[in-house]
C-alpha cells in the first residue's frame, strides 16, 4: 500500500505479549491496542529477560503513542491498553469496546476503574457523577443468530458435546444482560483534552481515511468467557487494512468469512493460543482456527498478512499451525510474525538474543 503505512510497534514475537500498531494515512495516525503484559511462566525465557523485553515494548508504545490522533482500545484486556499510565492518550480520540455492553464481569470492572481514572485525569470529575444509574430494557438477540455456519456446522462425534456447551453458553449470556441492565451506565466523553467514543459497528471519516469498526465478537469461542472485542478496518481511497484484534484464529467460522469479504490488502491476524493446547484449547478448536485461518489466506488478494500474538507463545507454533505457512507459500502469500516483517528474529524461537 502507498497511502496506509503500517507500523508493528510491539507484538509477541518480540517477546512481550502485545499486537500494538501505528497505522499512518495521510489524514490520521492512529494507534491500535496500546497495552502488553510480560509472557507466561511457561515461556522459554529468562524472567529477566521477559521483563527487559516487557519494558522496552512500553516504551516503543509510549513513543508511537505522540505520534497518534486516535487511539483504539478493542477491549480491556491489559495487552491491549494502557490502564494506569493515561498520559498516552492526551489531545486524542479515544475509540475504545463500549463499556457497558457485550462484555464480562472482569472487563466491565477495568473498565470503571480505568474511566475513573479518565475522569479524574482529562474532566477533573469523578465519574460516579457522570453515570446514568437508571437501568436499561435493552433485548439482545441469541448470539448464534449472526454464526450460521458455525452454529450449524457439523462436528460428528463432538455435536452432542457442544450443544451442551451452547446451552451453558446462552445462561451465563443471559446473565451477562441482566448484568448490563442494571449496571450504570458509563457514557461518552468529550472532555477538553480528550473524545471518548464506543464504535462498535460505526464508521468515521477522517478527512478520505474511513475508520470503521465491526460489531462486538467473541474472544475466541463461542460463548468465551474471555468476553467480547472488535475488530478495526482502515481504508483510504482504494486501501484497506485490519486488525482484527482476539479472535483466536479466528476459531469462528463466520468471522473468517467476514474478513475473506472485506479482503484487505494488509491484514494483521492473531492465532490460537496453541500455548493452551490441551488446556483451554482443544483438537476441535486447533483445527478450526488452522481451517479458518488457511481460507482466509487462499480468500483475500493480501500484499502481507501479519499472523502474530498468541499464537508466539511457545515453540511448536509452527507445527501446530504448519497448514497455514505451507498454504501461503502455495499462494505466494506473504505470510510472517510481526518480528520477521521488522527484520528481527522471532524471539521464541531463539529465547537467548
Amino acid at each position: 500500500m502507498e497511502k496506509i503505512i503500517i507500523e508493528p510497534v510491539w507484538f509477541d514475537s518480540l517477546g512481550a505479549k502485545s499486537s500494538c500498531t501505528l497505522v499512518k494515512t495521510p489524514d490520521a495516525r492512529i494507534l491500535i491496542d496500546p497495552g502488553i503484559a510480560a509472557m507466561q511462566p511457561s515461556f522459554p525465557a529468562p524472567d529477566a529477560k521477559k521483563r527487559q523485553w516487557c519494558e522496552a515494548g512500553r516504551k516503543a508504545i509510549k513513543s508511537a503513542s505522540k505520534e497518534a490522533d486516535i487511539i483504539i482500545i478493542s477491549h480491556y484486556h491489559y495487552d491491549h491498553y494502557f490502564a494506569t499510565d493515561l498520559s498516552i492518550y492526551k489531545d486524542k480520540i479515544l475509540c475504545a469496546k463500549n463499556p457497558n455492553e457485550y462484555i464480562n464481569d472482569s472487563q466491565r470492572a477495568r473498565a470503571t476503574s480505568f474511566y475513573s481514572g479518565i475522569c479524574k485525569v482529562y474532566g477533573k470529575t469523578n465519574l460516579e457523577s457522570l453515570m446514568k444509574t437508571k437501568g436499561r430494557g435493552k433485548k439482545y438477540p441469541d448470539p448464534l443468530a449472526d454464526l450460521p455456519i458455525a452454529s450449524h456446522k457439523d462436528f460428528g462425534d463432538y455435536n452432542k458435546r457442544r450443544s451442551e456447551l451452547f446451552e451453558r453458553g446462552k445462561r451465563r449470556f443471559d446473565g451477562r444482560v441482566a448484568n448490563w441492565a442494571k449496571n450504570p451506565v458509563i457514557p461518552e466523553f468529550n472532555f477538553p483534552s480528550l473524545t471518548v467514543k464506543y464504535p462498535e459497528g460505526k464508521v468515521f471519516k477522517f478527512g478520505n481515511t474511513t475508520l470503521r469498526f465491526s460489531k462486538p465478537l467473541f474472544h475466541g469461542i463461542e460463548f468465551s468467557r474471555v468476553g467480547w472485542v472488535f475488530y478495526t478496518i482502515v481504508e483510504h481511497e482504494n486501501e484497506k487494512f485490519i486488525h482484527s484484534s482476539d479472535l483466536n484464529g479466528p476459531v469462528i467460522e463466520d468471522y473468517a468469512q467476514q474478513i475473506i469479504c472485506e479482503n484487505p490488502q494488509v491484514l494483521i491476524l492473531d492465532g490460537p493460543m496453541t500455548y493452551m493446547f490441551g488446556y483451554l484449547l482443544n483438537r476441535i478448536n486447533l483445527n478450526r482456527a488452522v481451517e479458518n485461518a488457511v481460507e482466509i489466506v487462499r480468500g483475500i488478494d493480501a500484499e502481507l498478512i501479519i499472523y502474530d500474538h498468541h499464537l508466539l507463545r511457545e515453540r511448536k507454533f509452527r507445527e501446530r499451525t504448519e497448514k497455514v505457512w505451507n498454504t501461503a507459500k502455495e499462494e505466494n502469500k506473504k505470510l510472517m510474525t510481526a518480528a520477521e516483517f521488522l527484520g528481527h528474529k522471532t524471539v521464541v524461537l531463539y529465547p537467548n538474543i
